[in-house]
């Protein structure tokens, strides 16, 4: 009996050892990346060691948010490298170098997102962020003639409208601290809100608590992040759902609602499911939803997946660059030479009269624009994107991603690479100078992704950013209000700081 029993382990363990060389046994049965000649991985890119003897399973175990951020920003210094994790069943390929960024960017296969967005698929649905093969490139298809050049003029008044706006609120607070997020939030809230679906939040009877109540989508996913328990749907729903449950519906209610209205003024102007582009792009105030609702005319799209479009443009276009319109703000008061020189520029290059601000003036503030691309390689608005390999997948550098592993490509740890910048923790826009930036690697700075799955409304981005710089420069002096030193980063889809940001706006004589 003994004899049968000791035969059974002896067998057990060594089919468990033949079984290690294809997964990684103790996480879970992470299934490992090998090498096309066979080779040790070791060669071309290293494991991460794991805090216990199953992997990388329990690394951020019992960690909070910022802590989280802090232990993938000290395995960046430990690895000088890209490198791979085994964690509960999941093998990840973790990108800190540009050459293997540009392989995952430039990879077809490599387009579908991360397990972590489906946490995001209660507020957005499968819009342009979710979606992914055919879906995907039709939705893309459909809303890139949207950005043209062309279009973006169209907005130049809403944005400077609600640029001056956002000064004449600052001149209430001139003198005083200010903490950002709040102010800058609105801003960027209510650009977006007009320029997608053509109404201004302020004159909406909900407007108000749409604006309170949007920030869910990214509590709801930080949440099921930070705790692998809740990645499973079941537990979510029991322990967790209802929490939010009544700030979706907030949410979604307000553009569905706003969708139906629109629809019926859409169908009093244009009749017929022949309305050409030019036809559509004339309107006085065009929005975003009406190509939405041209598509519909035309049976490309349905009432579901508008309001999904809606929902993934309000959440991807007004938290992202409130966050860089806020690091930058930041970085304004901390260097006051620079911000002299960003002064200065407009005064030269913008005329007086901000009111016949346009696109082609802001073209030419060169030295804003690297202040602004500084800003967004030190404080990357989303510090991390992740990819799902769908299957087998073989990369130029010799590796053969298993099917169902994932790509985590963070970007906050690519734009600090002394390989590609020097000095990289210091703050310096003239590193993006076009003598400064020969031979750099194409990849090395990704602030809007790259490849396929870049962002579509990164033009329009730098050009409401600027726009609202151009005005609070014009009118303030900022001063510093905060140590950059003492800023605590929080792990999540858009980076975020546990202490608040703030300046002082001080009145131009």
């Amino acid at each position: 009996m003994w004899l049968l029993i000791a035969f059974l382990v002896f067998v057990l363990v060594l089919s468990l050892f033949h079984l290690n060389k294809t997964y990684y046994v103790l996480a879970f049965f992470s299934k490992r990346i090998r090498t096309v000649n066979g080779e040790d991985i070791k060669k071309i890119l290293p494991t991460l060691p794991g805090n216990t003897i199953f992997g990388n399973t329990f690394d951020t175990f019992g960690l909070d948010f910022v802590q989280t951020f802090k232990f993938f920003r000290h395995n960046a210094t430990r690895m000088q490298r890209s490198y791979v994790t085994y964690m509960g069943g999941k093998t990840l390929l973790n990108v800190l170098d540009a050459d293997l960024a540009e392989m995952v960017f430039t990879n077809s296969k490599l387009i579908t997102k991360g397990f972590s967005y489906k946490f995001l698929q209660p507020a957005l649905g499968e819009g342009l962020l979710m979606s992914t093969d055919e879906k995907w490139h039709g939705r893309r298809k459909m809303l890139t003639p949207a950005f043209h050049f062309n279009i973006l003029m169209k907005f130049q008044e809403i944005v400077k409208e609600e640029s001056i706006k956002f000064v004449q609120r600052m001149e209430n607070c001139k003198g005083h601290e200010v903490a950002l997020d709040k102010h800058v939030q609105k801003f960027t809230l209510d650009v977006i809100c007009e320029t997608a679906l053509g109404v201004k939040l302020d004159e909406c009877l909900n407007g108000d608590k749409y604006r309170e109540n949007i920030s869910v989508f990214e509590e709801s996913f930080n949440k099921r992040l930070q705790y692998p328990h809740l990645w499973l749907d079941f537990v979510y729903k029991t322990l967790e759902e209802y929490k939010y449950l009544p700030a979706l519906k907030i949410v979604h209610d307000f553009s569905s609602d706003v969708i139906k209205k629109k629809r019926q003024q859409f169908a009093q102007e244009f009749h017929s499911d022949e309305t050409s582009e030019e036809q559509l792009y004339q309107k006085k105030r065009y929005a975003l939803l009406d190509t939405l609702l041209r598509a519909e005319q035309q049976g490309l799209i349905d009432h579901a997946g508008i309001c999904e479009e809606v929902d993934t443009f309000m959440f991807g276009g007004f938290d992202t660059t409130s966050m860089t319109l806020i690091f930058c703000l930041m970085n304004l008061s901390l260097y006051p030479e620079m911000q002299e020189c960003c002064y200065q520029e407009i005064l030269e290059q913008t005329d007086s009269d901000l009111s016949t601000l346009d696109i082609t003036q802001l073209s030419r503030l060169k030295y804003l624009e690297n202040f602004l691309k500084e800003s967004m390689r030190m404080y990357s608005s989303v510090p991390t994107i992740m990819r799902t390999v769908v299957e087998e997948t073989s990369l130029s550098n010799g590796l053969i991603l298993p099917a169902n592993s994932y790509i985590m490509v963070h970007i906050f740890d690519l734009h600090r690479n002394p390989k590609y910048f020097d000095k990289p923790d210091e703050f310096n826009p003239d590193r993006f100078l076009p003598e400064n930036s020969v031979g750099r690697h194409p990849y090395a700075y990704t602030p809007f992704s790259a490849g396929q799955r870049n962002c579509i409304g990164q033009k329009f981005a730098m050009f409401e950013m600027k726009t609202l710089l151009v005005h609070i420069l014009r009118n303030f002096k900022i001063l510093p209000a905060v140590d950059a030193e003492t800023l605590q980063f929080q792990s999540g889809i858009i980076i975020r700081t546990k202490n608040e940001v703030k300046v002082k706006f001080v009145e131009r004589q």
